[in-house]
């Protein structure tokens, strides 16, 4: 007899079956080196699962007008929000991507810096490992819409989209991978996921976008300047150990 993977995470972390449920969701559960994607899965009632943790939120910087935090991966940008009562979210970083996240405290600011994000007055830079060589810089410019798939966003290259560009500098080769930096204009709903899969040179980790398996999407929000202010959140360090 199988056993539904939640239901067995659930009876051996000893937590609630809704709790085991979003371990799985948020691609927090192996068994070996392979992630659990379905809870509903069923498995064998023997298997022995590995549960990653999330690393606390670490504060970059706050004022009267805005806190800035290092987000962890596995963590949506609504929980960090509702960690910080009377702050409201800027921007959003997707869940495995890690990095500089903004919220504000009030709303002239708020429409103070939306508006240099809609004058694309906001430089925002990324780290990621992909897959494959990256030998020279080069410019994806290639506007981009976003559908919905299920209950998922899914963005990708097309002619009816909007204005994207997004600058590729590589930094590191290390066997059939590299490690780029990215500027992005315009920032777009997954634009670095869906120009990059278009480049055909996929974050690893982020398998929606055609990216190998790996224990998260290796994506880093590294460093964000908005009126004059600058914010940095050092790479975590899987990524310097990934080259290895």
């Amino acid at each position: 007899m199988k056993e539904k993977a939640y239901k067995l995470l659930a009876q051996q972390e000893g937590i609630s079956n809704s709790e085991a449920k979003s371990l799985i969701d948020r691609g927090l559960v192996y068994v070996g080196n392979s992630k659990v994607m379905i809870a509903r899965g069923e498995i064998n009632p023997k298997t022995v699962f590995i549960v990653q943790k999330i690393e606390k939120i670490r504060p970059i910087f706050e004022d009267d007008n805005m806190i800035v935090v290092d987000k962890p991966a596995f963590m949506n940008s609504d929980e960090v929000e509702r960690q910080f009562k009377g702050s409201q979210l800027l921007h959003r970083l997707d869940r495995e991507t890690s990095g500089v996240l903004m919220l504000v405290k009030n709303e002239e600011f708020r429409l103070k810096a939306i508006g240099e994000f809609k004058r694309d007055n906001v430089y925002k830079e990324y780290v990621a490992w992909v897959d494959g060589i990256v030998s020279e810089p080069f410019v994806i410019d290639q506007p981009l819409i976003t559908e919905k798939k299920g209950n998922k966003a899914y963005t990708k290259v097309s002619k009816k989209g909007k204005p994207a560009i997004t600058e590729v500098t590589p930094l590191e080769v290390s066997a059939k991978k590299t490690k780029i930096q990215l500027i992005i204009h315009h920032g777009r709903t997954h634009q670095i996921r869906a120009h990059m899969k278009f480049a055909q040179h996929p974050i690893i980790g982020d398998e929606s976008y055609g990216g190998r398996p790996s224990k998260r999407v290796m994506l880093h929000a590294k460093k964000v300047s908005i009126l004059g202010q600058t914010f940095e959140a050092p790479e975590p360090k899987v990524f310097a150990h990934f080259s290895s």
